[in-house]
């Protein structure tokens, strides 16, 4: 249910990349050739204007005003504050209409992905579901061979690194003029699951072969040291915990 959410999540944004699993909501645009729409979304976003904002809704009324009042009276000299109202007024209204052109841009469809991007595209893709597939693939095939099986741990990681060596080599393939640019969000979550590789030594049956050894024979080396023992014994204790409660669950 997770796999199917976030591939839909994925298809809705337009096929960004999802961070932090699709918590993080990936809002930066990766085009270069369009920093005017990028200034113009960051200003509306850090001044927060909107057609209910009480200022914004008086001006709008005093403009309201002004037109009816023009219609119905002679035209007069216009005196200096009068000229400083009409100007605010117009800058108001011009950024009380702005959001519309923000909030109706159209999200991008695979087709416009694969006419723009070509095989780096696709690659980008196939990448992303990769990771997002993942712990479906891996719960599957614990369903069909245990969890102390090789199969599903060998599997997961093969998953995994194909999924990270597309995302991390897409300039090696395809046309040059047609690369994919990551911001900086971006490249801090190919940071992030690269980190999340380590859970496959806390992971059966690496875990209980190996990474489980490893810790309680450190753990004895360091027991007749006061109180440095005693924290070892504890850390050793949660670690185990957390590694059959939390480490098939994470990850993804």
């Amino acid at each position: 249910m997770k796999a199917l959410i976030r591939i839909a999540l994925f298809r809705n944004t337009g096929f960004k990349m999802l961070l932090h699993g699709g918590e993080t909501p990936n809002d930066d645009d990766k085009d270069p050739t369009q920093p005017e729409l990028q200034n113009r979304a960051a200003n509306l976003d850090r001044n927060h204007y909107s057609q209910w904002n009480l200022e914004g809704r008086a001006l709008s009324a005093l403009s309201s005003f002004g037109q009816n009042a023009r219609t119905t009276t002679p035209t007069t000299v216009s005196s200096p504050n009068s000229s400083w109202w009409s100007r605010r007024i117009q800058h108001h209204q011009a950024v009380i209409e702005e959001p519309a052109v923000v909030i109706n841009e159209k999200r991008r469809t695979i087709s416009e992905l694969l006419s723009e991007k070509g095989v780096k595209g696709a690659l980008f893709v196939m990448g992303e579901v990769l990771f997002i597939t993942r712990p479906l693939i891996y719960v599957l095939f614990i369903r069909r061979y245990g969890i102390r099986s090789w199969i599903p741990w060998a599997i997961s990681l093969s998953v995994d690194a194909l999924g990270m060596g597309i995302l991390s080599n897409l300039k090696l393939w395809g046309e040059q003029s047609k690369q994919i640019h990551f911001s900086q969000p971006e490249r801090d979550e190919i940071r992030r699951r690269k980190l999340l590789w380590a859970l496959y030594l806390m992971r059966d049956p690496f875990f209980t072969k190996y990474t489980r050894q490893k810790l309680e024979s450190s753990q004895k080396r360091v027991e007749p040291v006061p109180l440095i023992g005693f924290f070892t014994e504890k850390l050793v204790e949660l670690l185990v915990g957390a590694q059959s409660r939390y480490t098939y669950i994470s990850g993804s």
